[in-house]
């Protein structure tokens, strides 16, 4: 036989890890210093101008 699971503690634990990986994404979307930030913005620029002047016109 299979092993006994309480379906309200397996549904609870469910929730329980759905919430625990949303954290973890916010920490890495929002937990971040006001340098790492300007850095990120730098470089997105950047590369946003290198591919726009890449770009050919019409």
């Amino acid at each position: 036989m299979g092993e006994i699971v309480n379906l309200r503690m397996a549904r609870k634990q469910k929730v329980r890890s759905a919430k625990e990986v949303e954290a973890e994404a916010n920490r890495l979307k929002f937990g971040r210093s006001k340098a790492e930030k300007r850095l990120l913005l730098a470089e997105t620029n950047r590369a946003e101008k290198h591919i726009d002047g890449h770009k050919r016109e019409d």
